[in-house]
């Protein structure tokens, strides 16, 4: 038995607010795709503009993402009813697909097949009470952390001086086929991707499936469908996040350019803080948008079109910095960069509101809907 569900707006929103965020993370790593091989895809905190994004940016917004991933799912529960799991089989299936499909032809970070794995392991605990998936998801980022401390310790007695991280030789060799031929893409695309899948798997793994789990704990408890519950809290959130979360995020940038294992002190603690300046950067849009409603209207197409957007922009990034089109990696400023990053979110931004117009889904979105349904999609609500 499925049900009709009203579409929420403001989870619309905040996805589509943390696809800009993602955006501004990956984009440096088109814009030198060198950081990739030499320097493990650590965060960036060379000059400024990097140091900022890394404090500010860097694994705070997917850690939005997955939470909106865990509370997207209670809504497909809810409307698919008792063929859930079959969809959601096939759902995982086609993301996957994607995954790799974008893994080797576009973005060596692609998270869609970690995203798909997952899934089926949120899939499997389906039927947890939320209390239960909240505690599941503070088990594993308590383990996490405490195996990053352990690993930091280790690290500490260590007496071998540590490896430096920069590689130029293999950084330029990342670049020139980075900006080659579409052949030397290709290449670059296939001799990278598979470490770095294997990098965002043990990096962002654990912490993913415990967002799965917050946000299917607050999915299935209609959190945003019930703002009175939560409205009123939304200024502490803020006051907590910013004032304990900024603080962690500023040690965590600091801590990437330490030795003797203060970069995994950092990781560790980023684990949990930076869920505190994801939480304030939610709760400070969700009072954006309740005094200018048009920051919704602005935001939300995105968000409806998310799959459409994410591999839209890895598209768009790759066109421009990498040989398939302009090839200019590692001829623009940081500052440029981020200005390219700003063009590009706001051309996505335009394109889907342009797009949602006169179609019901995404293109990418009504393929994932014609595979999960295995028949035409219906019109979703509005």
């Amino acid at each position: 038995m499925t049900q009709t569900l009203t579409r929420l707006h403001e989870v619309d929103a905040v996805r589509g607010f943390a696809l800009g965020g993602i955006l501004v993370a990956n984009i440096g790593f088109f814009a030198d795709p060198g950081y990739a091989v030499s320097l493990g895809t650590m965060p960036i905190t060379d000059g400024p503009v990097a140091m900022l994004i890394s404090t500010l940016v860097l694994t705070k917004f997917y850690v939005i993402f997955s939470f909106m991933f865990g509370y997207s799912f209670t809504l497909q529960m809810r409307s698919w009813g008792d063929q859930v799991r079959a969809r959601m089989l096939r759902r995982c299936l086609g993301l996957f697909t994607l995954g790799v499909l974008q893994g080797f032809l576009i973005w060596i970070g692609d998270i869609l097949t970690l995203y798909a794995t997952l899934g089926l392991i949120l899939l499997a605990c389906r039927g947890i009470q939320p209390r239960t998936a909240v505690k599941a998801g503070i088990w594993i980022i308590g383990v996490m952390s405490v195996i990053w401390l352990l690993l930091a310790g280790l690290a500490a007695m260590d007496p071998t001086p540590p490896a430096t991280t920069g590689d130029p030789v293999a950084g330029a060799a990342a670049q020139a086929l980075f900006t080659g031929s579409p052949l030397d893409v290709l290449t670059f695309q296939a001799q990278t991707y598979p470490m770095i899948a294997l990098f965002v798997w043990i990096g962002q793994g654990p912490m993913a499936m415990a967002l799965f789990l917050f946000g299917f704990a607050a999915g299935k408890s209609r959190l945003f469908e019930q703002p009175e519950r939560w409205a009123h809290l939304l200024p502490r959130i803020q006051a907590w996040g910013f004032c304990v979360g900024l603080p962690g995020a500023v040690f965590f940038t600091w801590s990437q350019r330490q030795n003797g294992g203060m970069e995994l002190v950092g990781t560790a603690v980023n684990d949990v803080t930076s869920l505190m300046l994801a939480a304030a950067y939610v709760a400070t849009l969700l009072r954006v948008i309740r005094r200018w409603p048009a920051v919704t209207s602005a935001l939300s197409p995105a968000g409806r079109v998310a799959a459409s957007n994410y591999l839209g922009q890895g598209l768009l990034a790759s066109l421009i910095f990498s040989g398939y089109g302009l090839a200019l990696a590692g001829k623009l400023a940081p500052i440029a960069v981020m200005g390219v990053a700003a063009a590009i979110y706001a051309v996505l931004l335009a394109l889907s509101a342009w797009w949602l117009r006169s179609h019901r889904y995404g293109p990418i979105e009504y393929g994932l809907r014609r595979l999960t349904l295995c028949s035409a999609a219906p019109r979703p609500p509005r």
